[in-house]
């Protein structure tokens, strides 16, 4: 809370007159992000477009504040966008046909993808320096230029992700003796 008192020029004591406890503010701000993520791809009973929307939608949030990727990665407790949030996508699953037990996993699966790519950057986590992968690790020639396409590498390799969830959810649904389509 003092930082961030002082990253907005006021006196902690300022804060505490608006949030009791940091953990307050953090749902706030829990409460602000998942009510800007975007679930009505559902709306339509596409369940394909419904998960590509929301993980694209839910991976750009969790981007733009890495800081609170752990926070909301601990699951929605009470608060209430990201319960509607939950309730929007189960909801949209089962009445595309997925059992509700399915549901749950596929909106658990699809969190972990999102949470996962946004709490690390691949691409960033090798070093620059060619010496480092040179003469011991002959299959990584080139991860020293990782870094430098960092933002594109991360995204690609999201969107290549999304898209092998869905391809085998795709053929699970369209195998699947449980589903009603």
């Amino acid at each position: 809370m003092r930082k961030l008192a002082q990253e907005l020029d006021v006196r902690a004591a300022s804060l505490y007159s608006h949030y009791r406890t940091k953990e307050e503010l953090l749902t706030d701000i829990a409460q602000e992000m998942a009510a800007g993520i975007d679930v009505s791809g559902f709306e339509a009973g596409d369940w394909r477009q419904g998960i590509r929307l929301w993980a694209r939608s839910y991976f750009a949030a969790l981007s733009a504040h890495p800081n609170m990727v752990p926070f909301i990665a601990s699951g929605p407790g009470r608060r209430d966008a990201a319960l509607r949030m939950a309730d929007a996508v189960h909801g949209g699953l089962v009445g595309a046909g997925w059992p509700a037990r399915l549901a749950t996993m596929i909106g658990a699966s699809t969190k972990y993808l999102v949470v996962g790519a946004a709490l690390h950057s691949f691409s960033r986590g090798f070093d620059a320096d060619i010496r480092v992968y040179r003469d011991r690790y002959p299959n990584l020639s080139q991860a020293h230029r990782l870094a430098e396409h960092a933002a594109e590498i991360d995204h690609d390799s999201f969107e290549l992700a999304l898209t092998a969830f869905l391809d085998g959810l795709s053929h699970l649904y369209e195998t699947s003796g449980e589903s009603a389509g």
